[in-house]
């Protein structure tokens, strides 16, 4: 089943831009990166040049041999087995990462030959990337998959429901009859997470036996990604903390603990490891912030931190919570003290954010969820998982910093009230729209 994803219109503008670069897409395994860059060839270009360094090793010593791009050219058209034409050709490298070479030719390419269009894509990209060693500096274009928002799985399973949600342009709430349909999707979404092949399956015929499959099958692949790619002293590391994340976010304070991963276990033995599930997209790192002040990165406490993982349907299905809790009223939502929906939110502002959220709390006194950066303003935002919206913590930060406006995400209806942005977790992908349209209502 084919879905849209709204990266498909920035790889469009990137096409047609003329200050364009080699783009780097970079993107946890599985998200659907490959699918998504043949596509746009498809849709953009006469033909694609695909070219994969894990399947085609011999590529390699093309990049190995020469930085002469025009050489390059001469025997990767040779390989496609047609000319490689200027604005007619997509030229896509899959699995860049597996030859340091060819991230480094990028810089060539860019410099001496930018009429070509050229893509990049790999699953450990990121991991590559920090490295540092092949990286063109300025020379390329990076963008980041992730596994589809809410947004997208709307418009895919409900195409009248995800437009009315796009066209809805006030602060009033939601009427009930599409609340409650919204509030079934959303459910379903919580079963099923972001991967596109698990999506993909329960869109076609609702199988849970074959979903719950398709998201086992993803955790093993990254299983094997560890055994793969990593030195083997750090696989038993990077295995332990990758299994210990349900239980991580199923405590009430979800700091992250290296005592959770193994009895005895610190930091200074597993950071390595953990930066490696970071940089692979695998799971997000959210560092608490000691002054919601800018820039939120001056502010950041590198020892305190939390973690989430890429998807929510893999968390869900990490935790053995079976999709039968789908019927059982708001438990999806409240499961695991809320780190379902900590997460799911979490996922939701990422694709909107360029700065990454931080979290704050106060001893303790009270902790903010999320901390964003937006404009010239940080804004603490509430999750709430359920229709119970009572708590301190909102209320102690609005009266010690008093931000110019909040958040609560909840099972509540759409509201603003004061400086108080009350958002259902259905409309957690138009947080920025919401911000956006809040400047035109709040004074100064």
């Amino acid at each position: 089943m084919e879905i849209k994803r709204d990266i498909e219109s920035e790889l469009k503008t990137w096409k047609s831009s003329r200050f364009r670069k080699p783009l780097l897409l970079q993107g946890a395994r599985q998200t659907g990166k490959t699918w998504v860059v043949k596509k746009f060839g498809k849709d953009s270009f006469e033909q694609i040049a695909y070219f994969n360094f894990d399947e085609q090793s011999g590529l390699k010593q093309f990049f190995s041999e020469t930085k002469d791009t025009s050489r390059i050219l001469d025997h990767l058209a040779l390989v496609f087995g047609k000319a490689i034409v200027p604005d007619e050709t997509l030229i896509f490298f899959d699995e860049i990462q597996e030859c340091n070479d060819a991230l480094n030719a990028l810089k060539y390419f860019h410099e001496n030959n930018p009429e070509y269009a050229i893509v990049g894509a790999g699953s450990l990209l990121g991991v590559a990337l920090s490295k540092g060693a092949s990286f063109p500096v300025g020379k390329v274009d990076i963008k980041t998959l992730y596994p589809l928002t809410f947004n997208e799985f709307l418009q895919a399973s409900d195409p009248e429901l995800g437009e009315y949600l796009n066209q809805y342009n006030t602060f009033n709430p939601i009427p009930d009859i599409f609340f409650s349909r919204l509030m079934e999707k959303l459910k379903v979404f919580y079963i099923t997470g972001g991967m596109p092949e698990p999506v993909s399956i329960f869109l076609e015929d609702q199988y849970m036996e074959r979903l719950q499959h398709a998201l086992l099958n993803i955790m093993k692949a990254y299983a094997l990604d560890f055994s793969k790619h990593i030195a083997g002293k750090d696989i038993p590391k990077v295995s332990a903390i990758w299994n210990s994340m349900p239980s991580q976010l199923a405590r009430e304070n979800k700091k992250f603990v290296y005592q959770k991963v193994k009895q005895g276990a610190r930091a200074r033995e597993y950071e390595d490891a953990l930066q490696w599930l970071v940089m692979a997209g695998l799971i997000y790192k959210i560092n608490r912030c000691t002054k919601p002040s800018l820039p939120l990165s001056s502010y950041d406490d590198l020892s305190d931190f939390k973690l989430y993982m890429l998807d929510t349907g893999l968390l869900r299905r990490a935790s053995l919570l079976d999709p039968s809790a789908i019927t059982e009223g708001n438990r999806l939502f409240t499961e695991f003290k809320g780190a379902l929906t900590e997460n799911f939110v979490l996922q939701n502002l990422l694709t909107q954010f360029e700065v990454l959220p931080r979290y704050w709390s106060s001893g303790n006194m009270a902790e903010i969820d999320f901390l964003l950066q937006f404009r010239n303003e940080v804004i603490p935002v509430e999750v709430k998982s359920d229709i119970n919206i009572r708590g301190k913590s909102l209320a102690f930060y609005y009266n010690k910093f008093h931000p110019v406006r909040r958040i609560r995400f909840s099972l509540k209806n759409l509201r603003l009230e004061d400086n108080l942005i009350n958002i259902p977790l259905f409309m957690a992908g138009y947080t920025e729209t919401l911000l956006e349209r809040s400047m035109e209502v709040l004074s100064y």
